[in-house]
């Protein structure tokens, strides 16, 4: 059992003052506000829940910052698509599971307690199943145990090049599986995330581009009540390509064709009509907005007020963790509305209200409905997922309460965190990974072996 003193910290009702957390086996199992800390009791000044990052493709990160490199043709989202195949047809099963622990460790320093992986790097190099098909699932297992993240894995189904069942890309061969190999490879993956304390499991199929109507009828199953997440309307060509192959745009094709509810997750959803909005929003499911890499990648602008004025829920991920933080992903999210509105505090949520509080409420409840998990902050019975902040930064002195979140979103910077338990664990401490040195070694090595 440990015993945590806030001077404030965020709970489910509200900020409160003088809070002692009691944690027995990564468990919060008690909170309570308005009492002075005691004997024993370690002392912090600001608590904040972890977040999920709840879309994120690990082995990316390796390759972060590689693409940007104009050729002779318009750069685009297909054009990096190139280096990213590249990058993911050398990379062996060490090279995943060092990749990925790095991640996690950045995860964890940036305030993302929980990840929801979106894993599709499945086969060998020529394409082939490993002896063990969840040979790739189980190195993001060992990256998660190691790192002290939660885990939410999410098999990936890619089938198919494009739309109409089009035969794969030979980029694409180590992701593509049958349906039969899928449900072996979900059934191989559930028995690799078994021991992880506070894991679990759904599916992703990942895209209309990647999976044919049969197919994904076929698969859905395979959650059994887990989190389903899929790929959509990312980019204009996209939406085009499913015009073209069904007459309906991606989004009104999986309202009209899927059973979406609040167990689903459409990433990106970029590209709607006000009648997607509206329709998608009554579903339940949520939005997951990548706000860095659809930036990076020029996917375009969600419709994000339009999406919360209709009563949706988002959530955040990392997608190509080409850069990761918490503060990153929001503050990107309401930037990209206030250049197209021409507005400040687009998302604020009405007259009074802190922006920044506005977005960590909504990732914050958002990320854990996408992930399946029903309890969240810091309340009795959830798991201990904890954040402070360094009050004495200067982007946070003198604040108090929602302007803390503000200062930490909108002017901190990456440094403004102090410690983060996970499960518990106290994993980051100053600002720092207890893992960060040795995994930054290894990652380096492996990464100039990729790139040279």
């Amino acid at each position: 059992m440990a015993r945590l003193h806030f001077t404030s910290a965020l709970l489910p009702s509200g900020w409160a003052d003088d809070v002692q957390v009691v944690v027995t086996d990564g468990t919060i199992t008690a909170v309570t506000p308005g009492v002075m800390s005691a004997a024993g009791d370690e002392r912090h000044a600001i608590a904040l829940p972890g977040l999920a990052s709840l879309h994120s493709h690990a082995f990316q990160r390796g390759m972060a910052g590689l693409a940007e490199l104009r050729g002779d043709t318009t750069a685009t989202f297909w054009t990096w698509r190139e280096t990213m195949y590249r990058f993911a047809l050398a990379m062996t099963p060490d090279d995943v599971a060092t990749v990925a622990t790095l991640l996690y460790v950045e995860m964890l320093e940036q305030g993302f307690t929980r990840v929801g992986e979106f894993h599709y790097l499945h086969h060998d190099l020529d394409g082939k199943p490993y002896a063990d098909i969840a040979e790739m699932a189980a190195r993001i297992a060992q990256a998660a145990d190691a790192s002290g993240i939660a885990l939410t894995l999410l098999p990936t189904f890619y089938a198919h090049g494009s739309f109409g069942g089009a035969a794969p890309h030979d980029g694409q061969r180590r992701f593509i599986c049958t349906v039969d190999q899928f449900s072996a490879l979900v059934a191989a993956s559930r028995k690799a995330i078994a021991p992880l304390p506070g894991a679990n499991i759904g599916i992703a199929p990942h895209s209309l581009r990647a999976v044919a109507p049969g197919e994904l009828a076929a698969i859905i199953p395979l959650a059994d009540g887990g989190p389903i997440h899929i790929h959509a309307a990312e980019q204009v060509r996209e939406v085009e390509d499913c015009l073209a192959w069904s007459g309906r745009r991606p989004v009104e094709w999986l309202l009209e064709h899927a059973p979406v509810d609040h167990r689903w997750c459409l990433i990106h959803a970029t590209h709607m009509t006000d009648v997607e909005v509206d329709s998608f929003a009554r579903t339940g499911a949520v939005a997951g907005l990548c706000p860095v890499t659809e930036a990076n990648l020029g996917d375009g602008t969600f419709p994000a007020r339009e999406f919360l004025d209709a009563g949706g829920h988002f959530g955040v991920g990392t997608d190509s963790n080409v850069l990761v933080g918490v503060p990153d992903e929001l503050r990107q999210l309401e930037y990209a509305q206030r250049l197209k509105r021409r507005e400040r505090n687009v998302l604020s949520g009405g007259a009074g209200r802190s922006t920044g509080r506005t977005l960590f409420d909504h990732a914050l409840a958002g990320g854990a409905r996408a992930l399946a998990q029903p309890t969240r902050g810091l309340t009795p019975g959830a798991r201990a997922d904890i954040v402070t902040l360094d009050a004495a930064h200067p982007s946070l002195a003198g604040r108090a309460r929602d302007a803390v979140i503000d200062g930490w979103i909108f002017a901190a910077g990456s440094d403004a965190i102090d410690c983060v338990w996970a499960g518990g664990n106290k994993v980051v401490e100053g600002g720092r990974h207890r893992l960060r040195q040795s995994v930054r070694k290894r990652f380096n090595a492996a990464v100039r072996r990729l790139v040279a």
